[in-house]
């Protein structure tokens, strides 16, 4: 099998790209910019160029297409001088390499968020809900891709994720591991309610998936149940020795910020193991492992 990977200089691309390889699998990495050739088969490419895309991917012919390049940064998508671009990004890229991926009769797998729900109630979201009511646009220009690879694709996957976090790039466990070391409290929401995606543990069950032809929608994050962003923060600064204060607050308390975030980030992951997928680790765990793949405790620069 060969399998291509956009996205590799973020945090998921690049772990999709190492699991790849560790399997012995044929991979291709893509990222916009030439300082992403951080892996030996690499292509620059943008996928917002529809005919680079397709020539690209016509020239490679790959059994099947992971994509992890996205615009996540959700309060920039709000400014009027970024939509145009996010737009491109988040909803015509996935239509690029769906049509290319048609054209080569590849398999595609397209990462999303639950933003494109409404982010109400406490019911973890069923995968296959057509419940849709985005609340910001980043989770609209999401919902369009998803959207534009399902009328696109016969062989396809929409995996949605939350809170991800991984080595190769920023996350909320790094930013709060930097305000652990520089201040003695902090405020975090309390009423934003989720379970954190190790983007190690995500990479395995996605090379998993695009080898079985189990298409359709699912919902993946690590187990151990739903918490809140205070929730996480302390066990971030229990397990890395801090002794930071951590204040809960409500969303309200914390004040707005440009986009609005969803209250029940809640996925309901049981269509994987119906599907015979082996769900990722307790989200503890991974937090745990992913302290040390930083080397936080000896290199304190992270």
């Amino acid at each position: 099998m060969k399998v291509l990977v956009t996205g590799v200089g973020g945090q998921l691309g690049y772990d999709v790209m190492n699991e790849l390889a560790n399997r012995d699998i044929q991979c291709i990495g893509t990222d916009i910019l030439p300082e992403s050739k951080i892996f030996e088969n690499y292509v620059q490419l943008d996928i917002t160029d529809a005919e680079a895309v397709f020539n690209a991917i016509n020239d490679i012919k790959p059994d099947a297409v992971i994509h992890c390049a996205a615009w996540t940064a959700v309060d920039a998508a709000e400014d009027e001088e970024n939509k145009p671009k996010v737009k491109a990004i988040n909803e015509n890229g996935p239509l690029n390499l769906a049509k290319a991926c048609k054209a080569v009769d590849a398999k595609m797998i397209n990462i999303s968020t639950d933003y494109v729900f409404d982010g109400l109630g406490v019911t973890p979201w069923d995968p296959d809900s057509k419940e849709y009511a985005p609340i910001n646009y980043y989770g609209e220009t999401k919902l369009g891709g998803e959207l534009a690879v399902s009328r696109t694709l016969e062989k396809y996957f929409i995996v949605r994720i939350a809170w991800v976090f991984g080595k190769n790039g920023k996350n909320f466990v790094k930013t709060m591991l930097n305000v652990g070391r520089t201040h003695d409290e902090v405020r975090v929401v309390n009423d934003q309610i989720g379970t954190p995606t190790y983007t190690y543990d995500l990479a395995r069950l996605l090379v998993d998936m695009i080898l079985t032809d189990k298409y359709g929608y699912y919902h993946v994050t690590n187990e151990g149940g739903y918490i809140s962003w205070y929730d996480f923060t302390c066990e971030i600064y229990k397990l890395a020795g801090l002794n930071t204060k951590v204040i809960p607050v409500t969303t309200e308390e914390y004040g707005l910020s440009k986009a609005k975030r969803p209250a029940n980030s809640r996925l309901d992951k049981s269509k994987l193991t119906e599907n015979g997928y082996k769900p990722l680790p307790d989200w503890k765990d991974a937090l745990e492992r992913y302290l040390k793949e930083i080397n936080y405790g000896t290199d304190k620069s992270n």
